[in-house]
């Protein structure tokens, strides 16, 4: 390992030399307080900034063993120390100046969700921290500017280290409240299914947000109230007591007018299987973290899935327990999504009737009559959605807006009024009474075969593989993109890409034909739990920027991808 003054002494030595010249800087160098790692350095100017490292000891770190004796306490002052950094590295940016990237600090840029990142990790034995960062390495023109490099290593870069990193210099209860609230938001989501619940709002919560390009908290928001009928109590180990309103096991159906904050409560629930921030106004809306949003996804792939649970007896005689397609239609993805998301291992779906299909949620009365069930491959969802729960365990939520046919089958229906959630269970149930539906019970599905097997795709094979991230959008692997534009509940850009190198990892490691999905995802899993996100990449040029996804996107992920072998 080389000292400070070696890099010093060699950044003098390539000044004004061409840009290429900045290779010789890549290596490990000692500064006072941590380590500075040039892991890769950039072609020229205008490339994707050169990947930096920082590792400061535990010792030097000086963080509380208490701040992160826990997984989501030491996710959640990751979390916080990377934010910190953040913001100083985003105040010393472009200080340092020349032409393209110069000059630019960077890292992860963290939303309203605590997730964790290849950005910042500590090591819980022994309070080792590594932070990555990049940096974009000074020139005039395509000339190494020396100098504002070295302003850049020796005056911003330790100014931000010591303003984020070191322990001494931090605010001690700030980073004690964040891990305090990310263990009492982990202890509700535990004691959930205990209760009997499968989602938990607090009073107080603030779940509109202020636009539909900003996930920051409404100004002058209505306060979320619990009503009486649902209100729970909860007594957490840090804040006392809380209370709130606890979405019992089973079927509920969320219903109202348009714009009175249905599809708002919903998408809290979507993201409430992630920790907040304080202040974001869902720190306390916590969901359980298997949870899974359903939506039409018209178009997409479906690969080897037995759908028969939903689509039998199909015109064209197509097998629907080794369901096979490139084009699915609303409904049959609508159908392959719920399917997917069990074998997933999800106990709640998350459905709003304005992102599905129609025919797949309901038949009426009258279409019964015309059309008979026996002319009819699709088996609705109104007809299982009982087994799903009574049968599988897995509870549903639905928003409904324009149709009263779930009533019946509902164990719970709350209404929202101007954001005020009221339960009108018995109301409705006397209501619905009042209109007889003629129906034929279904026997007992079978229940769906998840042995699937996947083998490995050709273009995999070689040492290169190109991966782009579509923001939340999606990934492209060399000439294949995944789309997950309806994959709603993934938070962050970052765990895109963590899903492009699963499937990457898995295509040259896992995938034999032997294994199944749900064996691929669970070792994806054990090694993201055991190494850590940064093993996926396999980089020797230093981790990308990478989120942890759930297992349930990892499968949501797999299942987009187009290149399986038919």
């Amino acid at each position: 390992m080389q000292t400070s003054t070696d890099l010093k002494n060699l950044l003098a030595r390539i000044d004004r030399r061409g840009y290429p010249a900045y290779k010789d800087t890549k290596g490990t160098y000692r500064f006072q307080d941590y380590v500075l790692s040039i892991d890769h350095v950039q072609g020229d100017p205008f490339a994707a900034p050169s990947r930096l490292s920082i590792r400061v000891s535990g010792k030097t770190a000086g963080f509380p063993p208490d701040l992160y004796r826990t997984p989501c306490r030491r996710v959640a002052l990751q979390d916080a120390l990377t934010r910190l950094f953040g913001r100083l590295a985003g105040q010393a940016s472009y200080q340092a100046k020349g032409s393209g990237h110069s000059g630019l600090i960077s890292l992860s840029r963290c939303g309203q969700e605590v997730l964790e990142r290849t950005a910042c990790q500590l090591d819980a034995k022994s309070g080792d921290l590594l932070l990555r960062l990049e940096v974009g390495f000074p020139a005039n023109g395509r000339t190494i500017n020396a100098g504002e490099l070295e302003k850049i290593l020796f005056d911003l870069l330790p100014r931000c280290v010591g303003g984020s990193l070191l322990y001494r210099n931090l605010d001690a209860e700030k980073l004690r409240a964040a891990a305090d609230l990310a263990e009492d938001q982990q202890y509700i989501r535990e004691a959930l299914s205990g209760l009997g619940l499968c989602a938990f709002v607090a009073d107080g919560s603030i779940l509109p947000r202020a636009s539909g390009v900003s996930d920051q908290p409404m100004k002058g928001a209505v306060p979320f109230r619990a009503p009486k009928e649902l209100s729970v109590t909860l007594d957490l180990p840090h804040r006392g007591k809380i209370t709130g309103m606890g979405i019992p096991k089973g079927v509920t159906l969320i219903v109202g007018g348009g714009y009175h904050g249905k599809s708002t409560l919903l998408k809290a629930l979507e993201l409430g299987v992630y920790g907040h921030v304080a202040g974001d106004g869902r720190e306390y809306v916590v969901t359980d973290g298997t949870a899974m949003k359903i939506r039409a996804e018209d178009g997409r792939s479906i690969f080897q899935t037995d759908i028969s649970l939903f689509i039998n007896d199909l015109p064209n005689g197509k097998d629907t327990v080794h369901f096979d397609t490139e084009d699915a239609s609303g409904s049959t993805s609508q159908a392959a999504n719920v399917v997917e998301s069990m074998e997933a291992g999800t106990s709640l779906l998350l459905i709003d009737e304005d992102t599905s299909a129609t025919n797949f949620m309901i038949r009426d009365e009258l279409m019964q009559r015309v059309v008979h069930r026996d002319m009819e491959p699709i088996t609705p969802l109104i007809d299982r959605v009982r087994e799903l729960y009574d049968r599988f365990g897995i509870s549903t939520v639905i928003v409904a807006g324009s149709s009263g046919a779930y009533f019946r089958l509902a164990d719970h229906i709350i209404q929202m009024d101007r954001y005020v959630p009221r339960d009108i269970t018995d109301f409705a149930k006397r209501e619905a009474a009042a209109y007889p539906v003629h129906s034929v019970p279904l026997e007992p599905a079978k229940a769906p075969d998840f042995d699937r097997h996947l083998s490995p795709s050709p273009e995999f094979c070689g040492d290169r593989v190109k991966l782009k991230t579509l923001g939340r959008d999606g990934v492209s692997i060399n000439r294949e993109t995944i789309d997950l534009r309806y994959v709603e509940q993934l938070a962050d850009s970052e765990q895109a890409a963590a899903l492009g190198y699963c499937l990457i990892y898995a295509q040259r490691h896992l995938l034999d034909g032997r294994r199944t999905l749900r064996q691929v995802v669970e070792e994806l899993d054990a090694l993201m739990e055991r190494q850590g996100l940064a093993a996926l990449a396999e980089s020797r040029s230093g981790a990308p920027f990478l989120a942890r996804p759930r297992r349930q996107e990892i499968f949501a992920c797999f299942n987009r991808y187009r290149g399986w072998r038919r």
